[in-house]
C-alpha cells in the first residue's frame, strides 16, 4: 500500500457506514478525525493526507490560481486516490458502504471520485465544494447519497458555483441534500450539527427481539 497518503485508519462497527475523511488545503490525516467520531460516532475512518503540496500546505491535486484546477493532474491524482482506497479496503477488511467526509479541497477530490470512479463511494459528505471539472456525460450516480453544505458568503467558492455543482448532481440522479448555510468557507455548528443527522439517517435500526 502506498504510504504516501500516511493514512489513519480508525477500526468501528461493520454494521456502520465507513467514513473517507480529506482535508482542506494545507491540513492533513489528523484534521478531521474528530469531527468524523463526532458526526457518526462508531464509524471506521480512513483519514489520508494530499501528495500534492502548494508552497509546503498538503492539497489532493494542483491548481494553477485559486479556483483555477489543473483538470490534468487532478484526473490523475482521483485515479490515484481511488486506487489507493480499493487497496485500503481490501487491506482493513472494509465491506461496509463508504462515505467520503470532505472539506474544500478534499470535497472537490470527493466530487470527481463519484464523477469519475464512482465504484469507490457509496456517497460523501461535501463541505464548501465547488465544481471539480464540467463532465462530458454526467453519470447514473442514482444509487448514491450525497449531503453538500454551502456558504452563502463564502469567498472562495461563489453561490453560482455551488449552485452549479449541485445541479450536476440532480442531473446524475443522486439522492442529494443541498443547503446554501449563512456562512463563509469556514465550518459552523449547524454544518456539523446537518452532518450528523444525515448520517443518522443512514444508520440502521436497532433489532430488538420479541
Amino acid at each position: 500500500m502506498n504510504a504516501d497518503f500516511n493514512p489513519i485508519f480508525v477500526p468501528g462497527d461493520p454494521r456502520l457506514p465507513a467514513l473517507l475523511l480529506l482535508h482542506g488545503t494545507g491540513g492533513d490525516e489528523r484534521d478531521l478525525v474528530d469531527l468524523g467520531q463526532s458526526v457518526s460516532p462508531g464509524s471506521a475512518l480512513l483519514s489520508v493526507r494530499g501528495r500534492v503540496l502548494e508552497n509546503g500546505m498538503p492539497r489532493f491535486f494542483r491548481r494553477m490560481s485559486e479556483g483555477v484546477f489543473d483538470l490534468e493532474d487532478l484526473a490523475f491524482r482521483t485515479d490515484e486516490l481511488a486506487d489507493f482506497i480499493g487497496e485500503a479496503k481490501r487491506r482493513y477488511k472494509m465491506d461496509q458502504p463508504l462515505y467520503a467526509l470532505g472539506y474544500s479541497n478534499g470535497a472537490n477530490i470527493a466530487a470527481s471520485l463519484l464523477l469519475t470512479r464512482p465504484e469507490t463511494l457509496q456517497g460523501a459528505v461535501l463541505l464548501r465544494a465547488m465544481v471539480p471539472f464540467e463532465p462530458e456525460t454526467v453519470p447514473d450516480l442514482s444509487n448514491k447519497k450525497i449531503l453538500m453544505l454551502s456558504g452563502l458568503m463564502d469567498p472562495i467558492v461563489p453561490a453560482e458555483n455551488a449552485q452549479r455543482l449541485s445541479q450536476i448532481w440532480k442531473e446524475s440522479g443522486v439522492d442529494l441534500r443541498f443547503l446554501m448555510k449563512p456562512a463563509g468557507h469556514g465550518l459552523t455548528p449547524s454544518d456539523i450539527s446537518d452532518i450528523k443527522g444525515w448520517m443518522a439517517s443512514m444508520t440502521p435500526a436497532p433489532q430488538y427481539n420479541s
